[in-house]
Parts: structure tokens; C-alpha cells; sequence
């Protein structure tokens, strides 16, 4: 499998649902993950991820040793039907095996997943969810443009195809993004123009989690988690074909996207295949005046904006009554083009091989066992206008999880602590190669253990954990030593710990109050440790310091929500107080001077005390409902960072921001107008210029249509009716005026799902 998997890497799709070889040969058959196939499945895994001593692969071989205990319990379950059926006559035969008929679905309550290791209905933190409809309205073309504008979320947006989520004024390695609560391995917050390897289209649920989430995913969360999550690896069953499709036309980007998915099982079996396909054109954005050497131009597009996106996957899973144990291989292409340099396109490639599972009423001390493994290649080339290789950005790494919930610990004659006790680790080489590598190859480790516990109260809950992780960076150097740039191989160790407390009170039936407390601790990465060359992406010369120690804050929110059926507001406040707080900031050295005279800022990687605070509102109302419903809705945030010392602003803050929203429902019917706002940003370094205001018109209407056995939604979207022109005051100074905000767009789309 190892080799087929290597194979799948070299190759590229043909088309919108082409799949690899490997995909093909590793889930041709129902029974790839039984008796000895599973067997050796399990051993290429362990043989292809634990090349090094077992010692510093424990977790890994704890993963496996479970998932492997899950596929013995899985094999029992299979003897029994999911659901048992009606009491029948004793004297009646069993059906044979062909007539039996298809065992229904298991249907699990949807929860949040995100930081929620116990499945509860309500938590504590902030936590907003996309899904279904919501999720088809607002998907875009990346991550970050899909959740921009939701309460606290912006986007780092280096023109269209390279957006990460920023939540609270934190991006980069403070933002944790997940695929199905897996780490998502690559090379986007090294850079801004690094796309995340995940597309919107195959998504089916997303979870943002405001605030600091380094007890359960690591330091690389003290900021939030963003969660993409999908059904590449089944979790429940099914018994007729299930499935939906996806039709995306227009867009400022002149947008042809297309996805499908597909799920099918029988027999305690269920298997899933998707792929998706999307092709774009530069930006249309209102005209403005693109900066050029020794002036400006006019434009009405973005230059080197185009991109094309494809991939694919397929899964399978042994369902039962209480567990799964399942494996997926995904596939993921990219190429764009970088908006800062006119002639360079990025070839991105991805391969993911997952394997899951989970068992739930146990019954005994552990009521569920939860455990994940996942190995990771992703390679990006950055091609020149020639055609030939500059830089070549490879990462390969694992990682795996494994949750160990106990059984309720009596308190008191109305008291049980309930609980989650887990360990992660994580492994990661990446490598730079090319004439514009500013950081040296480095190998990552990190191992971590970690305990959550609630104590239902009667009238909430009480929350609380820590973590303690280790965590090795390791630089490899300078490979050729006559040209000396990284200098000698070099460690850091760092050991980091974090905790937690939070509360959820009902107030009253109405009204909720929650809060959170948090320390965190986060160990620099290996770019702030050891960069040292020209970033193009930031028009500057990247200085990594060896000596940095670790980033420590403490963290405050608190929210009071008021919800009477229809009707909802929520008001939440944050402070999150660093004492070092890890930024790229001028050092005040004179410019470097590259071999062809082009000059760079210098700047560094620098500890400083900071602080961010900031406040978000949002709300709905319902003047009248009955048949046509009228439903009022708005938000509000504002973030400001600072640096304690010197008083001056952090970089790449949204500013405050308001939308304002009416959607009126009739018949399948759904029409929604929108006003988006954004105050002018002026609390900006001093290397930094304001960020004017702007004001947008978005409008969209959808209807749901009846397709015999299946439900279909078309729905058209016409984005910046003024076609405004805008900025986005959370993108690098080195891209904001060369791309503004989408110009006006029409797109429509057709969803149908069976």
C-alpha cells in the first residue's frame, strides 16, 4: 500500500473524479479491513510512520494497539444486527442472507465535536457552526473567505486563493485548523500566500472555536480551531445510497466549481467516494489603482489570480451499534498564482492517508475510546514564468489521538464528574529548497497528555483541565557550507503547560451566562526560531531568533445570551494578556540589499508583552412568523491588539465591523438582504498605513425543491451590489493594495441531495 500511496502522490487527477491507483486498490473491496488484510494494514501504517525508536512513538502505538481493539470489537458487533427487530413467531425461519433486508440507519444527535471532547449539548466556549444550507450560502472558494465575517472571524486574505482564518487577531500557528479534529499539515502559516489544503465544496459541517483551545489541540490553538469536518471516514450506517452534488457557476471570479459525494453500505459496511473539481479566472474587482515600479495603473482585476482546484476520496467504515473503526485516502491539487509577483504560479499537492475509530457504552471504568492516526505528504512548487522550479516546499508528517472517556465519578448523592483523559503527539519534517528558501529543513516533534473533567450542577456545568506537552524542534542547518545562511544544526526543547476552567450558569429559562478562564503556554515554531533570508510574500528579510522562550498568556471571556424561540442575542467580552508574546517586528537595521539591488525591510522574530481585547454582539428577531416569517439578525466585533510596552498597535487587525441582516422565508422560499460594514482601521504599526472604511450590499435568495426522492436547493448570490471598492485591513501590507475585496458578482448554484 505504502508504494501504491507513493505512486498516488506523483500522479494528478485527469478530471473533476478521477482517483488515484491507491485510492482504487486500497477500498476496491468491503473486506479491505478485516481478518488479514486488516493486519497488514495496520503493520504498513506502523511500519510507514514509526521509522524512529518506539520510545518517542509511544502514542502512535497506543492509537494502533486501540484501533485495533476497536476492529476486534467490530468484528463481535458484526455478528449482531444494529437494530434489533421486531419479537417474531419462534417457529418462524430466519431469513436468508439475500433477502435480508437493509439494516436502517444509525442516526447520532449532532453536537458540537470542537472542543467538546465529552459530546455535551451545551459548552462554555464560543462556538459557531456552519452547516446545510447556511454552509451552501456562504461557501466560497477557500477557508478563510467562507468564515470571514462571522462574529470575530476575519481573514488574512492574500487575494482570493490564499485565505487563512483569523479569529480574534490571531492567525498563523494561533490558529489551529483541522480536518475531521486531525491536524491539517502543511505550509500555510509559514506564509500568507500558502493556501490551506482544503476545499469548501467537500465539506459538509464547520466548527470555529473562539478563544484559547491549547488543553486539547496544543499550543498552535491559543488562539481557536477552525474544524472542517466531512464523512470520508463513515461514522454511521447506512442502508440505501446516499448522497449530494454540487454546482457552483459565476462569482467575481468567474467561478465553474463542481462537487459530489456518495455513501452506500449493507450488512454493517459503510463506504464513501467524492471528488470536486473548481476553476477560476483573475478577480474582477472595482478599478483602483494597482501599485507598480515608479507608479501605479488602473485595473479592474487582480493580476495572477486564477486558479484550479481539484481532488478526491474515498472511505470506508465497519459500522455497529455503538462504535465505528474506519480508513479514508484523500486526495488534494492546487495551482494558482501568487498575486505579489506576476509571473509565479504555486503547484500544490496533498495526500492524506486517515484511519479512525471509535467505541461508546462500554460499560465498565472507560465508557468510550476514541482514537485517530493520520500520515500527511504535502509538497508545493513555485514555478517561475519559464516554467521552472524556484522554491520547493515539502512537509511529511503524522499524527495521532487517542480520548479515553471514564465513567461518571459519584461526588455526592446529586454530583458525577465526568471526564476525558488523552494523549496526542505529532511528527513533522518540511524542507525548503530553492533560490528562495528563508527557512532551513526541520524536524518537529511533539507529545502530549492531557485531562478534561465537567461537573453537571443543577443549574449548568462546571468545566476544567490542563495539558502538558514536550515539544523537540530541530534544524538540520546549513546542507551546503559554503553558503553559509542558517548556520550550525541546532535543538530547542521546550515543555509547555496550559490550563482551563469554565462555566456554563442558567440564569433562568431565557438567559445563560458563561465564562472561561485560561493559561497557555506555546512553544515557538521552527520559522521564529530559525528564519533568516528574504520573504517575498511580506516584502521583507525574515530573522528567526534561537533563543526565543516560550509564548505565555492568559486568557478571560465571558458571555450573557438571552434565546425565547425564535429570538436570540448574545453579548461577549475577551482579554487575552501575553507577557511574551511572539511578532514579527522592524528591527530598525538598515534595509537589505539583494544581488539585484531590491531592498528589504529587516525584521524579527521578537518576544514582547501584548495584549488583545475586544467584544462581540450578535442577535435575531422575529417581528412575525406564521407562514411567511420575517427574521431580523445582526452582529458586531471589534479586536484591538497592542503591544504593553510601547503602546503601539499589533499588525493585521479587522477593525470594527457590523452586519445587519433581513431574511424573509415563503413557500421553499428564502430571500436575504445584508449590509456589511467595516470602520476605517488607523490602529496600525508604524510600518503599517490605515485601511479606509467600506460599506457592502449583499443579496441572495434560494428555494428548496422536491425531486421525487430526493431535496434540492437552487440559489442565486449577488455580492457587493455597489460594486464598492475595498479593503481588507487583516491582509500583509505587501498585498492589500495590489488585491481589494471582490467587485459586484452574480453566482448561482444547485445543490441536490438524496
Amino acid at each position: 500500500m505504502r508504494d501504491l500511496c507513493r505512486s498516488a502522490s506523483a500522479s494528478t487527477l485527469a478530471g473533476p473524479i478521477a482517483l488515484s491507483d491507491c485510492a482504487r486498490t486500497a477500498f476496491a473491496s468491503p473486506f479491505v479491513l478485516t481478518g488479514p488484510r486488516l493486519a497488514r494494514a495496520r503493520l504498513g501504517l506502523l511500519n510507514m510512520t514509526l521509522n524512529q525508536t518506539p520510545q518517542r512513538h509511544a502514542l502512535s502505538l497506543a492509537v494502533a494497539a486501540a484501533l485495533s481493539s476497536l476492529a476486534a470489537m467490530s468484528a463481535h458487533a458484526q455478528t449482531s444486527p444494529a437494530v434489533l427487530p421486531p419479537a417474531a413467531d419462534a417457529t418462524a425461519q430466519p431469513p436468508t442472507p439475500s433477502t435480508t433486508p437493509p439494516r436502517p440507519a444509525t442516526v447520532l444527535p449532532e453536537v458540537v465535536v470542537t472542543g467538546n471532547p465529552l459530546r455535551s449539548k451545551a459548552v462554555s466556549t464560543p462556538v459557531t457552526t456552519l452547516s446545510g444550507d447556511g454552509l451552501s450560502l456562504r461557501r466560497g472558494s477557500s477557508l478563510g473567505e467562507t468564515l470571514d465575517g462571522l462574529p470575530g472571524v476575519s481573514s488574512s486574505y492574500f487575494g482570493p486563493n490564499a485565505n487563512r482564518p483569523v479569529i480574534r487577531g490571531q492567525d498563523g500557528d494561533r490558529i489551529r485548523v483541522l480536518s475531521n479534529s486531525g491536524a491539517s499539515m502543511d505550509a500555510s502559516s509559514l506564509s500568507f500566500d500558502h493556501a490551506v489544503p482544503i476545499d469548501p465544496l467537500v465539506i459538509e459541517r464547520i466548527e470555529v472555536l473562539r478563544g484559547p483551545a491549547a488543553l486539547l489541540y496544543g499550543g498552535s490553538a491559543v488562539g481557536g480551531v477552525v474544524n472542517a469536518i466531512d464523512s470520508r471516514i463513515p461514522r454511521t450506517a447506512v442502508g440505501a445510497p446516499t448522497g449530494t452534488a454540487e454546482l457552483r457557476l459565476g462569482g467575481a471570479a468567474r467561478e465553474r466549481g463542481t462537487g459530489a459525494s456518495i455513501e452506500a453500505g449493507g450488512a454493517g459496511f459503510t463506504l464513501h467516494a467524492d471528488a470536486f473539481w473548481r476553476k477560476t479566472d483573475d478577480l474582477e474587482v472595482p478599478e483602483f489603482d494597482r501599485p507598480v515600479p515608479g507608479g501605479t495603473e488602473r485595473r479592474q482585476r487582480i493580476v495572477n489570480s486564477a486558479s484550479q482546484a481539484e481532488g478526491g476520496a474515498v472511505g470506508g467504515s465497519m459500522v455497529w451499534d455503538h462504535g465505528f473503526l474506519g480508513a479514508s485516502l484523500d486526495t488534494y491539487r492546487n495551482t494558482y498564482g501568487i498575486v505579489v509577483e506576476e509571473d509565479v504560479t504555486l503547484r500544490m499537492q496533498r495526500d492524506k492517508l486517515a484511519l479512525s475509530g471509535e467505541v461508546r457504552s462500554l460499560g465498565g471504568p472507560l465508557q468510550t475510546v476514541r482514537g485517530q492516526l493520520q500520515h500527511t505528504d504535502y509538497e508545493h512548487q513555485e514555478l517561475e514564468g519559464t516554467g521552472e522550479v524556484g522554491t520547493t516546499f515539502r512537509t511529511q508528517g503524522t499524527d495521532g489521538r487517542l480520548e479515553l472517556a471514564h465513567a461518571p465519578l459519584p461526588l455526592g448523592a446529586n454530583a458525577a464528574l465526568r471526564g476525558v483523559l488523552g494523549v496526542q503527539a505529532e511528527q513533522s519534517k518540511f524542507s525548503a529548497l530553492g533560490e528562495e528558501a528563508f527557512v532551513p529543513s526541520t524536524q518537529t516533534r511533539q507529545a502530549a497528555g492531557f485531562v478534561f473533567e465537567e461537573l453537571p450542577l443543577s443549574q449548568g456545568k462546571l468545566t476544567f483541565g490542563a495539558r502538558l506537552e514536550r515539544t523537540r524542534v530541530r534544524s538540520e542547518g546549513d546542507l551546503d557550507p559554503t553558503a553559509a545562511q542558517f548556520g550550525l544544526a541546532d535543538t530547542r526543547r521546550f515543555t509547555a503547560g496550559s490550563a482551563a476552567l469554565g462555566g456554563l450558569l442558567n440564569l433562568a429559562p431565557q438567559w445563560a451566562l458563561s465564562g472561561n478562564l485560561a493559561y497557555s503556554q506555546r512553544a515557538p515554531t521552527f520559522y521564529e526560531l530559525y528564519a533568516n533570508g528574504v520573504h517575498v510574500a511580506t516584502a521583507a528579510y525574515e530573522r528567526g531568533d534561537r533563543g526565543l522562550e516560550k509564548e505565555k498568556g492568559r486568557h478571560v471571556d465571558a458571555a450573557v445570551e438571552w434565546k425565547e424561540g425564535a429570538n436570540r442575542l448574545k453579548a461577549g467580552v475577551f482579554v487575552a494578556s501575553f507577557s511574551n508574546y511572539i511578532a514579527l517586528l522592524r528591527t530598525g537595521e538598515p534595509d537589505f540589499v539583494d544581488d539585484d539591488g531590491e531592498a528589504f525591510a529587516v525584521q524579527a522574530f521578537t518576544g514582547v508583552p501584548a495584549r488583545l481585547k475586544g467584544l462581540e454582539f450578535e442577535g435575531a428577531w422575529r417581528p412575525f412568523g406564521a407562514a411567511h416569517p420575517l427574521d431580523l439578525d445582526g452582529k458586531l466585533d471589534l479586536t484591538r491588539g497592542t503591544q504593553r510596552l510601547t503602546g503601539e498597535a499589533l499588525p493585521r487587525i479587522a477593525p470594527l465591523r457590523t452586519t445587519l441582516g433581513a431574511t424573509w422565508r415563503w413557500d421553499g422560499w428564502s430571500t436575504r438582504a445584508e449590509l456589511v460594514h467595516a470602520a476605517r482601521q488607523s490602529r496600525v504599526p508604524s510600518d503599517d498605513v490605515p485601511t479606509p472604511s467600506h460599506t457592502l450590499v449583499n443579496l441572495s435568495t434560494s428555494h428548496r425543491l422536491a425531486l421525487g426522492s430526493a431535496d434540492g436547493l437552487v440559489f442565486v448570490k449577488l455580492t457587493n451590489l455597489g460594486d464598492k471598492l475595498a479593503y481588507n485591513a487583516a491582509s500583509t501590507g505587501t498585498v492589500r493594495a495590489l488585491a481589494p475585496l471582490p467587485g459586484r458578482a452574480l453566482m448561482v448554484g444547485l445543490r441536490v441531495g438524496l
